[in-house]
């Protein structure tokens, strides 16, 4: 008889079998998608279509969740290279909005050339020191990051909705929850019709692709992710690249949150990430934690993420995009396996022992 026989595969595929495989998956989830429409009495042609326009009828909204989405990916990236799970890129893009608009309050008369840069800094200085917290609880007690980032997500929402209820409450918004607008000089400006996010977002890109490539920190990033105990013989100090990689990670986070707060909402609300803080998790998997490869996915999932309201045009729940991500996802995720493991079939004789 044959069995089916699973086993890791020794050389790994090539390139161009491994571009071919992952193009493969994202076209067959595409023919499932449309099969799962047309059972549901959508026309997958017209629905592809809107997907298709997103892009072109509102550049300007997808790139704004591009830069938000491809700033908090590359943080998770170089987290998620040494085996660190943040989890917490939510927490700490709050609390870098947090920083963000402290600056923009305290320092409303400052020229934008000072405060921006200022604002900036802080945003990354908050966002470094929240995931910094579950950094140390896992360098000195060993708890888990995973369920520690993840914690404190909710306690930054909860603090900035606090204050958006409480300290920062808008005395002129007539009852309503609102934080009051940052002045003018505050606001990032535009630049070719985007806000000038996109510009550090692609500086940071680059600085992000040569820190992991082609420095000292990015070879010991992925040494203790590869092995930990590896690194220590090696005389790594791990728990300090562990600290700087950390802070690195939440303070891009951190940044995103500034954008944000400064570009698209000119203030700050509980509610400004969208859950966008998860979604990087994903974005930055299937681009498999490469800074370049960041800006396509985030670019693609922000297109997904923007046609939602365009599809509601058609009488279509906008929450079918987030069926396509999931699906998308669960194929990629298959190709991976094809990817890393090989099934092959063996003949398996059974031999019955004399008595």
């Amino acid at each position: 008889m044959s069995m089916i026989q699973i086993s890791k595969r020794q050389k790994g595929t090539s390139k161009l079998v491994d571009v071919l495989i992952r193009i493969g998956a994202i076209v067959l989830s595409l023919i499932f998608i449309g099969i799962v429409l047309a059972i549901m009495g959508y026309d997958p042609f017209k629905v592809f279509g809107k997907i298709i326009q997103t892009p072109f009828k509102r550049f300007r909204d997808v790139m704004n969740k591009t830069i938000m989405l491809t700033t908090l990916s590359l943080g998770i990236a170089i987290a998620f290279r040494m085996k660190f799970w943040n989890i917490g890129a939510e927490g700490q893009f709050y609390m870098g909005a947090f920083g963000a608009a402290s600056m923009a309050f305290m320092c409303p008369d400052l020229p934008p050339i000072l405060l921006l840069p200022l604002m900036c800094v802080a945003g990354f200085v908050c966002g470094g020191l929240w995931a910094l917290i579950p950094a140390v609880i896992k360098a000195k007690f060993g708890a888990s990051e995973t369920l520690v980032t993840l914690m404190m997500n909710y306690i930054a929402i909860a603090f900035i909705s606090y204050l958006q209820y409480g300290p920062w409450k808008d005395p002129a918004a007539l009852g309503a929850a609102k934080v009051p607008n940052f002045s003018e000089n505050a606001v990032l400006p535009d630049v070719f019709g985007i806000h000038a996010g996109w510009i550090i977002m692609l500086v940071l890109v680059i600085i992000m692709t040569i820190l992991l490539r082609y420095t000292k920190l990015g070879y010991q990033i992925d040494v203790i992710g590869e092995s930990e105990t590896t690194a220590k013989y090696a005389g790594m100090n791990t728990v300090k690249i562990l600290v700087i990689a950390v802070l690195i990670s939440g303070g891009l986070c951190g940044m995103a949150g500034f954008m944000q707060s400064s570009a698209v909402e000119k203030s700050i609300t509980d509610s400004m990430s969208a859950g966008l803080g998860f979604t990087a998790v994903i974005t930055a998997w299937l681009a498999k934690l490469k800074p370049p490869v960041i800006v396509v996915a985030s670019f693609m999932f922000s297109i997904l993420l923007q046609s939602g309201s365009s599809l509601q045009v058609m009488k279509i729940p906008s929450s079918i995009t987030e069926i396509m991500q999931g699906v998308i996802i669960f194929f990629v995720l298959a190709c991976e396996f094809f990817i890393n493991y090989k099934i092959s079939l063996r003949k398996h004789t059974a031999v019955k022992e004399a008595e």
